[in-house]
């Protein structure tokens, strides 16, 4: 009989809102998910029963090996603080860092996951002046190192497989666990920030339904308006990589879909882009962030001459926040 496959859940410095968000997987639902591909989670600290003696005990039978660790989550990120002893994150009960625990139990993992930007790169937790010297696993913003170093390998010979988003959507999460239980996972199922390629390689643009408006760089003014954000409104969807517009949130959501630009959440060093997420830096009117594989003079050619193709309707209905001019119904018989 086949052994389930074992997942431990840590959560160090952050919100918890992959969590929040992991609880909203559905057809099926989470625990049905774990279920079907023989998935057991030994121990979540907001899902589980278990605690005090109970946890430690399952913690010290990991580390030396007693029972099998296949795949070591961790959720928020890596604080170091202060001055490398990791004394800012203590695991309750156990009068030891957090950092400590992870740096051993990753040692024992088969695979070791960070799940969500804060564990992949560091992330929120890691803005401004960073007093808690906070990083991510195998990751410093962009830079490879992090708590565990730029040659660490898992038992299975993968470097930290990093489910990065803030928050990260569920399915991202469920899949790659299934696709870890099932023995498919290798390094080329990863791209070159160790993201699993089944949603980074995809672009957040792909599917987004202000796409017409972009086509003709016809662009929103301010929140409420239909048109694209990209030009004033600091929407990164051209350039950030996930599946969001595809692969909806519940069912039906996006960030875009509801009126958000994206930020990139999906990328290091997002949470400082140098400017007010809902503003588009410029420069001679030009926007500095263009489109993924775009050259810049590409972009200023084809966006000059979309402006002046672009159609009456989608240049009105851009800057409104509902249809005022429709689409021509084609085909009718003429007056």
């Amino acid at each position: 009989m086949r052994r389930s496959f074992s997942v431990l859940w840590l959560q160090s410095g952050g919100c918890g809102g992959c969590t929040m968000s992991l609880l909203n997987a559905e057809s099926p639902d989470l625990l049905a998910t774990l279920s079907g591909f023989g998935i057991h989670l030994l121990w979540h600290p907001s899902l589980s029963e278990a605690s005090c003696s109970d946890v430690t005990t399952l913690l010290r039978r990991l580390c030396d090996g007693t029972e099998p660790l296949d795949a070591l989550c961790v959720e928020g990120s890596l604080l170091r603080g202060p001055n490398g002893t990791g004394r800012f994150h203590m695991l309750g009960g156990t009068n030891r860092p957090m950092i400590d625990w992870v740096r051993e139990l990753s040692g024992r993992a088969r695979y070791t996951v960070a799940v969500g930007t804060c564990a992949a790169f560091g992330g929120i937790t890691a803005a401004g002046n960073n007093p808690t010297d906070a990083c991510g696993l195998q990751y410093d913003g962009a830079e490879p190192g992090g708590l565990l170093g730029a040659d660490y390998r898992s038992g299975a010979g993968l470097p930290v497989i990093n489910i990065a988003g803030c928050p990260t959507h569920p399915n991202w999460v469920t899949e790659t666990l299934m696709t870890l239980a099932l023995g498919e996972m290798d390094e080329t199922a990863l791209d070159a920030l160790r993201r699993p390629r089944m949603y980074a390689d995809h672009l957040v643009h792909h599917g987004c339904t202000r796409n017409e408006y972009y086509e003709f760089k016809a662009s929103a003014e301010k929140p409420s308006d239909m048109g694209c954000m990209m030009e004033h409104l600091g929407c990164k969807g051209t350039q950030a990589h996930g599946d969001c517009n595809t692969r909806l949130w519940n069912g039906e959501g996006s960030c875009t879909r509801g009126g958000y630009a994206c930020i990139n959440c999906t990328a290091p060093n997002f949470e400082e882009p140098g400017h007010a997420f809902a503003v588009t830096p410029k420069i001679a009117g030009i926007p500095i962030g263009l489109p993924t594989d775009m050259p810049k003079a590409w972009f200023v050619t084809l966006a000059s001459l979309s402006k002046a193709a672009t159609p009456r309707r989608v240049k009105v209905n851009a800057v409104h926040e509902r249809t005022m001019i429709p689409p021509t119904i084609h085909g009718l018989p003429e007056d």
